[in-house]
């Protein structure tokens, strides 16, 4: 078993590696000040997770593809389920430690509040808090589910706090599943909070299950496990592969106590159909307990409307959180991190740079000269060198005769643009645009561009909204909402776009 040597070390120039957190079974786990960002950024520290194929005693070829394509597997998974209740990934790479061994990296936004299992065991949450937290999970695994992933190993120590307290994203996506796979289910996540078709105690006793496929119903499993700790503050370990049929012996006194069960046994049933189908509607049966959180009196509380009883989980937005995902990874699966460190054939992974007291800057990335060829005969590695050089001089001189043409062009542009306005060509157009305000006399999509592309919808306009009118063109209107027709159904949804005209009246000024 070897690790990674990156403390106190600059990662591509970028990242300022300080403080170990952990390693799991194949991934080492950093925090990092993030240099290029600004020092009030929320993302100006960030988690690097390393893939360190070398933790694995038993390493072979195909074990270790397997460990890469389930890295960048984790980093699709990220930002196909981006959403405000689920951990950003904010980049990726592929880098050469201080021993020279390659590995593959992710950057992921850092969670300074801690997870809910140590929250729990600083402070008992009152059943208001929990369920503000419970909300919060059940709309970021909703999103999930929505989207086809599965994520498989849901728990208080893979539910994350921003430092404000306000805000819990599901972490570790490193065993999620698509829904729809064909591939046979595997025996992942904790025992006391996986379901029984993934529990590593019903190993080889598959025959028992009577729905063998992977279904959303597995995680609503660990979530139910998960709420019963937000809210008693203790250990389901008592329940381990079975259906909770009773709460702590403090807490059976509580008025609320039957209603809890009766949700948590039905989410938690060892027959997967028998359970809730979708968090939805796991969390419209546990949010009827919002009507008793009156905080002043403890009992029930008299004014609750029933939307927000049985509403859909709602989000809840962090400062810096975006729906733009990075740069998609693709890391080579087909090359071998294991045989030669030192090497990923065609490529040149960025060294790490140890951090000394005045280190400011990144150092230079090596030449190809100082790579090590695998073949032993000197006349073939010279051979393959001068090939590569002839190649890359090559390519230089064909970048160079691109750059004039392009420099020629752009000459030849700036020129004809000057005559055009030096002799008048064209009458100088002035606009007469004035901000005006209006009303949707319909439900309308939001666009971020004045085009009816579906591609582009970034929101919902709802009828009878007040609209303010900040631009125009060509028979479309660039809008702001001041106020909804009704209220919105996707908290996401912008407040700005464009939107065709015949579907604003304006307002006579």
């Amino acid at each position: 078993m070897k690790y990674l040597s990156l403390e106190n070390t600059r990662l591509d120039g970028r990242y300022d590696i300080h403080t170990h957190l952990g390693r799991g079974s194949y991934a080492e786990i950093y925090v990092a000040r993030d240099v290029l960002a600004s020092p009030q950024s929320p993302h100006s520290q960030v988690v690097i997770k390393a893939l360190n194929v070398f933790l694995q005693n038993d390493l072979d070829l195909d074990l270790e593809r397997t460990l890469v394509e389930n890295f960048q597997n984790e980093a699709v998974a990220l930002d196909r389920v981006r959403h405000p209740n689920i951990i950003s990934r904010l980049g990726h790479g592929t880098a050469r430690d201080l021993r020279g061994t390659v590995f593959h990296y992710l950057a992921l936004e850092y969670l300074s509040g801690g997870d809910l299992a140590k929250a729990c065991r600083e402070k008992s949450l009152t059943l208001k808090q929990a369920l503000f937290y419970i909300e919060q999970v059940c709309a970021g695994l909703g999103f999930a589910h929505k989207n086809d992933i599965i994520h498989r190993d849901i728990k208080p120590q893979n539910l994350l706090l921003t430092t404000d307290k306000k805000t819990v994203k599901i972490a570790d996506f490193g065993v999620a599943r698509i829904s729809h796979s064909d591939a046979p289910i595997t025996r992942v996540g904790t025992n006391i909070y996986a379901p029984p078709e993934h529990s590593p105690m019903l190993s080889g006793q598959t025959g028992l299950l009577n729905s063998p496929k992977l279904t959303p119903a597995a995680d609503i499993y660990s979530l139910a496990k998960t709420a019963y700790v937000l809210i008693t503050g203790e250990s389901p370990r008592y329940f381990a592969n079975q259906p909770i049929s009773e709460l702590p012996f403090a807490m059976r006194h509580e008025i609320w106590a039957s209603e809890l069960v009766e949700v948590l046994q039905k989410a938690t049933q060892s027959d997967s159909a028998k359970r809730h189908q979708d968090v939805i509607e796991f969390w419209q049966d546990l949010s009827r307990l919002k009507r008793f959180c009156d905080e002043d009196s403890g009992k029930l509380a008299a004014h609750v409307s029933a939307s927000s009883l049985y509403a859909i989980p709602q989000p809840h937005v962090a400062k810096g959180y975006t729906p733009l995902a990075p740069q998609k990874p693709k890391f080579d699966t087909s090359r071998k991190l294991k045989i030669n460190p030192n090497l990923l054939p065609g490529e040149n992974p960025s060294p790490v740079v140890k951090l000394g007291a005045n280190e400011t800057v990144p150092a230079p990335r090596p030449q190809p000269t100082e790579f090590v060829f695998e073949p032993s005969d000197n006349q073939e590695n010279q051979a393959q060198f001068q090939s590569k050089s002839k190649s890359n001089r090559s390519f230089v001189k064909t970048f160079a005769i691109f750059g004039i043409l392009l420099f020629l062009f752009a000459g030849a542009l700036f020129a004809t643009q000057y005559l055009i306005r030096s002799r008048n060509f064209f009458p100088t157009i002035t606009s007469s645009f004035k901000t005006q305000t209006g009303i949707a006399n319909a439900d309308v999509n939001l666009r971020s561009q004045p085009t009816a592309a579906v591609d582009n919808r970034i929101g919902l306009v709802t009828k009878n909204s007040r609209l303010k009118i900040v631009n125009e063109k060509n028979n479309w209107y660039e809008i702001e909402i001041i106020e909804n027709g009704r209220p919105p159904q996707n908290q996401e949804d912008a407040a700005r776009g464009w939107v065709f005209g015949k579907y604003v009246t304006l307002d006579n000024n």
